[in-house]
């Protein structure tokens, strides 16, 4: 399970450049007019064998009349809550400036590991400018250049020691599933957990946001038994200040690091937007099984080719993970929100699925000699050997005689060959080429 690590600062400092390098995706804007981040962004990030989430936050501008950065810095506050380590971003162009020290200010209160980056040092002039940097009473800082990436191995280096301990995700053979209810708020997802139970074990309410904390509910009807968690709680109204879309998601990153299944609820009145895509990808990139709810179905008009459609158009969206279930239901009459404990099931048992070491051989290896890899400056890859990872989730290593030499098409080829035979369908697979 990985922990959670914000980047904070003010506007136009570069934090998004930082954080397309860390997740090797350019999927936060960037621009030279500050402020352009408004939207939260979440990531996956490795170092040195260590996983974690990253938040992209919106520039902090602290008592500004602008609505839109009045509302990013009760995100960011939130996020400084919420993380676990806070890297805290300034621009050794600009120097200490005012709205760095409410930053710092804000931060020295914070018991969590903090690490002041001053970004864009890309040359000896100014990495001495850096050293005024002290002056913000954090301590050590780290200098690097997110454009080229230089310094960002040493920070990383230091933020992977300071995070907590991973712990350890066990199969037991009594392991009771957990399984997860993420997505928007008012999408329903407390509705399908009252009409799962049978009882008003959650407050439902037309206003966004009503469940505030992930609680767990032992599920054990019908042959069924799991640990149902959904991404909320309730908090009494004077405490409810905080933005609650960016709460909502904050939530749902936890309550995904812990779950074995997310049942992703999609409100089949609003588009399937950007939102709710980060939180399926989060998923996807935690190794979790996933299954799509579209709730509210029966406040839809429809006709026959209703269900294709809107399953053919979010597929469409999921490229290329496209091998998810997606169940059409309404928490409010009950339609097939039995089916949906069914499939998450299903998932759940694909996700611990085991095959045999001789079988994926026998199987697989025909079907590799018929189409091998493709050959690559004039090599030739012969794959010898098939084995699965003894790990919580499945994952695959081909041994062969130059695995640097596989291109990334000819694995997505192995892993629909893997789904096609032994149906690991809403589950995440991971391919690996490994030198033989």
């Amino acid at each position: 399970m990985s922990s959670i690590v914000a980047i904070v600062g003010r506007p136009n400092v570069g934090k998004s450049t930082f954080f397309n390098r860390l997740i090797q995706r350019r999927e936060a804007i960037v621009d030279a007019v500050s402020g352009v981040t408004r939207d939260r962004h979440y990531g996956k990030s490795d170092w040195n064998g260590r996983e974690f989430s990253l938040i992209d936050t919106g520039g902090y501008v602290k008592g500004s009349d602008d609505v839109f950065e009045a509302e990013i810095d009760k995100q960011v506050v939130l996020a400084i809550e919420e993380a676990d380590a806070i890297i805290f971003m300034v621009n050794v162009e600009d120097g200490v400036t005012g709205m760095d020290e409410d930053v710092a200010r804000l931060l020295r209160k914070v018991t969590k590991p903090v690490f002041l980056v001053v970004n864009k040092v890309d040359n000896g002039k100014r990495e001495e400018d850096a050293v005024e940097f002290y002056n913000l009473g954090l301590g050590e800082y780290h200098t690097i250049a997110s454009i080229n990436g230089s310094g960002t191995g040493d920070l990383l280096d230091d933020l992977v020691k300071a995070l907590p301990e991973e712990e350890e995700e066990e199969v037991e053979e009594d392991a009771i599933p957990r399984f997860a209810v993420v997505g928007r708020p008012n999408a329903g997802k407390s509705s399908f957990i009252n009409a799962l139970i049978g009882e008003e074990r959650y407050i439902v309410t037309d206003i966004a946001g009503t469940t505030r904390d992930a609680i767990d509910t032992k599920y054990n009807r019908f042959g069924f038994e799991f640990n149902l968690v959904d991404t909320a709680g309730i908090r009494k109204k004077s405490k409810v200040k905080e933005d609650l879309e960016f709460y909502s998601v904050m939530r749902s990153v936890r309550a995904i690091e812990h779950a074995d299944v997310c049942l992703l609820v999609v409100d089949a009145t609003r588009t399937f937007d950007g939102q709710i895509q980060n939180i399926f990808w989060l998923a996807q990139r935690n190794r979790k099984g996933i299954v799509v709810l579209i709730n509210k179905w029966d406040l839809v008009e429809k006709d026959h080719k209703s269900t294709n459609e809107y399953e053919k158009h979010i597929k469409k969206q999921l490229e290329p993970f496209t091998d998810v279930p997606i169940i059409f239901i309404s928490a409010l009459t009950k339609q097939r929100i039995f089916k949906a404990i069914e499939t998450a099931v299903e998932v759940y048992n694909n996700r611990t699925k085991r095959i045999k070491t001789s079988e994926l051989n026998e199987t697989l290896l025909p079907i590799i000699d018929n189409y091998p890899p493709p050959a690559y400056k004039g090599k030739f890859v012969k794959i010898k050997y098939i084995m699965q990872l003894p790990t919580p989730q499945p994952q695959f290593a081909f041994f062969c005689n130059l695995p640097q030499y596989v291109r990334e098409g000819y694995k997505r080829y192995l892993e629909n060959k893997l789904r096609e035979l032994y149906d690991f369908k809403g589950v995440p697979i991971s391919v690996y080429m490994r030198k033989k």
